[in-house]
């Protein structure tokens, strides 16, 4: 249970971050997609750290691009659904 706590507070760090960026000027949506372009170039990043070079890298792309694509797929499912169950506008 340790590890889903530090996980999680990993990510609640991250928000933090990007709620402190909303600002008389930055939006809610500016802020987001920075994290979106920070999120995928730390991904690109970690992706590269597994390969010996550039041509492996290349022939593995695709793949790479597909998992990221496929996990943040259910995570932001999962969270949006959750916003569906528990939906306030006055909270």
């Amino acid at each position: 249970m340790e590890h889903k706590e530090a996980f999680v507070k990993r990510a609640d760090e991250h928000i933090i971050l990007a709620n402190n960026q909303i600002d008389d000027t930055t939006t809610p949506a500016e802020a987001s997609a920075s994290f979106l372009f920070g999120a995928a170039r730390f991904n690109a990043w970690i992706a590269a750290c597994e390969f010996e070079s550039a041509e492996a890298m290349a022939e593995e792309k695709q793949k790479v691009v597909d998992y990221f694509v496929k996990e943040y797929k259910i995570m932001l499912d999962q969270h949006i659904q959750e916003h569906i169950d528990t939906f306030d506008f006055n909270a």
